[in-house]
C-alpha cells in the first residue's frame, strides 16, 4: 500500500494537540456514560467534539465539521431535557 506524496498528519503542532486533547476528553466522556455518571458524561463530551469542529475547520474538513456538530446538537438536546425535566 503506498502512501499519497504530499499528504501527511500534522505532528506536535496546535492542530494536532487539539485532536489528541479533544480525543481523550471524548474517551473520558464515553467512560462516564458507560458508568451512567449523567449529565457530566454530557457535558465532557461536548468539549471533546467543540475540539473536534475546531480541528475540522482548521483542516477544512466538512465531515468531521457536519459529525461533530450533530454529536454536538444531540448532547445538547440531551442536557435540555434533563434540565427541563427535573
Amino acid at each position: 500500500m503506498s502512501k499519497e506524496l504530499g499528504k501527511q498528519t500534522p505532528y506536535k503542532t496546535k492542530d494536532w494537540y487539539l485532536k489528541w486533547a479533544s480525543s481523550v476528553i471524548l474517551i473520558v466522556g464515553m467512560l462516564l456514560t458507560a458508568n451512567n455518571i449523567y449529565p457530566l458524561n454530557l457535558f465532557i463530551s461536548i468539549v471533546g467534539l467543540l475540539g473536534w469542529i475546531l480541528i475540522g475547520l482548521i483542516w477544512n474538513d466538512r465531515a468531521i465539521i457536519i459529525i461533530n456538530a450533530i454529536g454536538l446538537s444531540i448532547y445538547a438536546n440531551g442536557i435540555l431535557n434533563y434540565y427541563v425535566n427535573q
